[in-house]
């Protein structure tokens, strides 16, 4: 992971949240695990391209909808 992934700017929880899914919901649709969803909102962990690709179609946006950088 490249150093930039710390300015990833990340709107899933706001997506996840508009979309009334909880962490456990999302995580179940998207194949991951919530623990994995909780450390993308928090910022710890950056998702994959599939991953990313995955929670979007989930939550019907676009990836840029979810993470961009500033």
């Amino acid at each position: 992971m490249g150093k930039d992934h710390q300015k990833l700017l990340n709107n899933l929880a706001e997506h996840r949240k508009l979309a009334g899914l909880t962490q456990e919901e999302l995580s179940v649709q998207a194949e991951v695990s919530r623990k994995s969803i909780n450390a993308i909102e928090n910022g710890v962990y950056v998702p994959s391209t599939v991953l990313a690709l995955k929670i979007s179609r989930t939550l019907n946006c676009r990836v840029e909808d979810l993470f961009r950088l500033p």
